[in-house]
């Protein structure tokens, strides 16, 4: 039988980061719109966004990896694949998706304006997740 292991904290994760894009988005930001504040509250205001696009892809994509593999595993008993790879296969996708679109290569996720800080903060998103994913170590198991 094939089953997920620590799939729940990943998942409080992924609504926690969620909720916080959504304050962020359409509470902070209006605030922070024509206002003076420093500009360390700008900038958070206004790329924390991509920092949670990158979370959130990450987290969507372990998932869809965790699945094929459990997919593969009921195929063949005999496969191994270690979940650090598919972490890190999820990250490399997600970091060539938000960064390319940082730079304007392509415009699926909608009008980009170029900011560095968007793209560090993309960066940082990329880096906390995979770290998180190492510390709660989603996994499918064959029982």
């Amino acid at each position: 039988m094939i089953r997920g292991q620590n799939i729940i904290p990943l998942l409080k994760l992924f609504f926690g980061v969620i909720m916080s894009y959504f304050i962020v988005k359409f509470i902070i930001r209006p605030l922070v719109v024509g206002n003076e504040t420093l500009r360390l509250i700008d900038i958070i205001a206004f790329s924390y966004p991509n920092f949670c696009e990158a979370v959130v892809g990450v987290i969507f994509l372990t998932f869809i990896l965790l699945v094929t593999k459990g997919m593969l595993i009921k195929r063949n008993s005999n496969l191994v694949i270690k979940e650090k790879s598919l972490y890190q296969t999820a990250v490399l996708i997600a970091g060539i998706y938000v960064i390319l679109q940082e730079f304007k290569i392509h415009n699926l996720g909608g009008e980009n304006i170029f900011d560095i800080n968007d793209v560090l903060f993309s960066i940082l998103g990329l880096i906390t997740i995979y770290l998180a994913l190492l510390k709660i170590e989603p996994k499918i198991i064959d029982e």
